[in-house]
């Protein structure tokens, strides 16, 4: 048989963790056959990668991905991933999503959605409404999401501060499992996030219980990964031991002055965990900064209510001094970023009617001003939608997740049209390849590109892709390991990385020599 692509004379890291050998790919029909190398196999396409390394394609366990491809002026940040080698991204995370909600609270969450997209991206019901909008949309890479607890919260309860009813809890269950049964990939929390915040552990335990029956993970942002970074993780376990489900720590991390370090009993307590046979996995993504909104920095109840109430609550010179003195003080039971680092540390990324903000800490818009009144000034003329780059951890922490083995690679990007995004999620996995792996040597390359690859595919039920066998899905990347790196910068986030060749995504060509063509197979992934 005539092959579609062979890809010739590469060294074959696998995405198995063995160790990388030489041999040439053939594609066909969308799936993979390994032959030996000079295979001398006949294809209508020859791609010569000797020198280069020619893994499966990188699987992005961690995005906020959700609707920009369906904004027709997102084309640069749709790019950045692809260009990359990431030929799969797993969005819904940290409770977040565009899905499920009841049919009479759609309207709302769909005007709360385009406008924290810059754009109407529309709202969907379930899943299956979710899926049939991006398949219509043509793209490079695949797709698939988590369901976000947060998002089902508010599109049962709405936005408010209260426990859930027990009819209520019922019916999120119902749209959980309905949403699950149509090829959701797991369900997602992000409990220092309004309204997921405002749920107990009880109400995490009824819906992961659902996540559970469907063979799915459950994903969560801890509710805090600062003070009481311990205290979350040992939530999350009992949540994932009462229910049942897998458990995957999203981005794991010890934040804030006050838990640097802490990786050094949160990574052993993981590792314990697993030996006891627990189920858990966590992800990563090679940066000390994280990136959020502007509105996390405050109390959990400025939020109660949603946008409006929040921006009538920034109005009021009483609610602001509430505010600041819960930023001060502190709030039982709440991650408090800044009074864990300070508004030094806290950069605009996004604010679309005062661009001068973007790249600027907040602490130095305030000139010796209050930055908080600066901060809530900005929330207020922004509607509530900014977004932030939080420097918060220090590199030591950083190597150690890193370097777990069971840890694998998620960008936790947040694409939306203008501002200075995080450079993650253009430059997580070349970073990962190059910065850590050639330059540091902190993993080797099977290792590296298993976390990537193989392990993500495993934990997300992404059955035969991830890997390089006979049979598995044509999802590819050729790079340089002496040359690939990141480019994106905190300055140019969305510059291209170096040294990453060709993406091959279900059998075709979408990045040739590090541009992209116009081949756009990539479909909605239903493990």
């Amino acid at each position: 048989m005539k092959l579609d692509l062979l890809v010739r004379g590469g060294l074959l890291v696998d995405g198995t963790g063995a160790p990388p050998r030489t041999a040439d790919v053939g594609v066909a029909g969308g799936r993979l056959a390994v032959l030996p190398a000079e295979s001398g196999a006949d294809a209508r396409e020859i791609l010569d990668a000797a020198g280069l390394a020619v893994a499966p394609g990188f699987i992005d366990v961690h995005t906020h991905s959700d609707g920009i491809a369906l904004l027709g002026g997102g084309r640069e940040l749709v790019r950045a991933p692809v260009v990359a080698g990431v030929t799969a991204e797993i969005c819904g995370n940290c409770g977040s999503g565009l899905f499920p909600a009841l049919p009479e609270r759609v309207p709302e969450l769909r005007a709360e959605a385009s406008v924290g997209f810059g754009g109407d991206v529309g709202f969907w019901e379930d899943f299956a409404g979710f899926a049939a909008a991006h398949a219509a949309v043509p793209r490079a890479n695949h797709i698939a999401s988590l369901v976000g607890h947060g998002t089902l919260r508010a599109g049962v309860l709405g936005p408010v501060d209260r426990p859930a009813t027990p009819a209520e809890l019922a019916t999120m269950c119902s749209l959980l499992d309905r949403s699950l049964a149509q090829g959701a990939a797991g369900l997602s929390t992000g409990l220092i996030y309004t309204p997921g915040t405002y749920a107990d552990t009880d109400e995490v335990v009824a819906l992961a219980g659902v996540a559970a029956r469907h063979g799915k993970p459950y994903v969560t942002h801890l509710r805090d990964e600062m003070s009481r970074v311990e205290e979350a993780l040992e939530e999350a376990v009992e949540i994932a031991r009462r229910s049942g489900a897998a458990l995957h720590v999203s981005h794991h991390k010890t934040a804030g002055k006050y838990a640097w370090g802490r990786t050094e009993r949160t990574l052993p307590r993981l590792a314990r965990l697993r030996a006891e046979g627990l189920d858990v996995t966590c992800d990563v993504y090679p940066y000390t900064a994280a990136s959020t909104h502007l509105s996390a920095m405050l109390p959990p109840w400025a939020s109660d209510g949603g946008t409006a109430a929040l921006t009538e609550r920034l109005a009021d010179p009483g609610q602001r001094d509430r505010m600041r003195a819960a930023i001060t003080e502190g709030v039982p039971g709440w991650e408090n970023t800044v009074g864990n680092g300070g508004w030094d540390r806290i950069a605009i990324a996004r604010a679309p009617r005062h661009p001068h903000t973007e790249g600027r800490t907040v602490a130095e818009l305030a000139a010796g001003g209050d930055p908080f009144d600066v901060a809530a000034d900005l929330l207020l003329a922004e509607r509530g939608e900014v977004m932030i780059i939080s420097h918060s951890m220090v590199e030591d922490d950083v190597r150690r997740v890193l370097a777990a083995p069971y840890a694998m690679i998620g960008s936790d990007g947040v694409p939306k049209p203008g501002g200075r995004p995080h450079p993650r999620w253009a430059g997580t996995f070349p970073r990962v390849l190059g910065h850590y792996t050639r330059d540091l040597g902190l993993l080797d390359l099977a290792t590296a590109v298993r976390k990537m690859t193989g392990l993500a595919a495993k934990r997300f039920g992404l059955a035969g892709r991830g890997v390089i066998v006979d049979g598995a899905h044509a999802d590819l990347v050729v790079f340089d390991p002496a040359t690939v790196c990141d480019g994106a910068t905190f300055a140019e986030p969305l510059l291209p990385p170096k040294g990453v060749h060709t993406v091959v995504v279900a059998g075709r060509i979408v990045v040739r020599q590090g541009e992209e063509t116009a081949a756009r197979p990539g479909t909605v992934l239903t493990p």
